[in-house]
């Protein structure tokens, strides 16, 4: 060890303190969304190969379902225009490449599909927030497909708790 490290060592949880301060105050989350009353719902698509495997449907599966999941929760009115909206969602399903397990030989790796919510607000086209939400690993096509619908009314659940809206029940 040597003499400045000596010095340094003991004063690190001092300067990690003042850098960067423990609060237990969450960080607010933009008032256009606890003051949303209209939104729309876009759809940015799904990676492909994920439709009509491992998951059942079409790429527009999880779109239809949000949609849906949204409409019968009664929280919001559904818009068919985006200038109509208070704020624009886009719901994207993604496989980016990851490992299932940390001990993968070699480096392999396999798709992580996972949904993407952002959060536009309408009138000024800046993003207020993104949600994700992973899809569990499955072996079998019904098991992925429960698992698809679990992780999209997680992330359904999640935007009700950001907008300090009641969760709705699952359908």
């Amino acid at each position: 060890m040597n003499r400045l490290s000596f010095f340094v060592l003991p004063l690190l949880p001092l300067i990690s303190r003042t850098v960067l301060p423990q609060t237990s105050n969450p960080a607010p989350v933009p008032p256009a969304i606890a003051a949303a009353k209209t939104i729309f719902i876009s759809n940015a698509g799904a990676d492909s190969g994920l439709f009509p495997s491992p998951f059942s449907g079409d790429p527009s599966r999880g779109y239809t379902e949000i949609y849906t999941a949204l409409q019968h929760s009664g929280l919001y009115q559904i818009v068919s225009d985006p200038s109509q909206a208070d704020l624009v969602l886009e719901l994207k399903l993604t496989a980016p490449y990851g490992p299932s397990s940390p001990n993968k030989a070699e480096g392999a790796s396999d798709p992580r599909p996972m949904f993407s919510l952002t959060v536009y607000d309408r009138s000024t086209h800046y993003v207020l927030w993104t949600l994700t939400q992973s899809i569990n690993v499955a072996l079998l096509q019904k098991t992925h497909d429960r698992n698809f619908d679990e992780a999209l009314n997680a992330l359904v659940s999640q935007f009700e708790l950001l907008s300090r809206k009641a969760p709705s029940a699952t359908p």
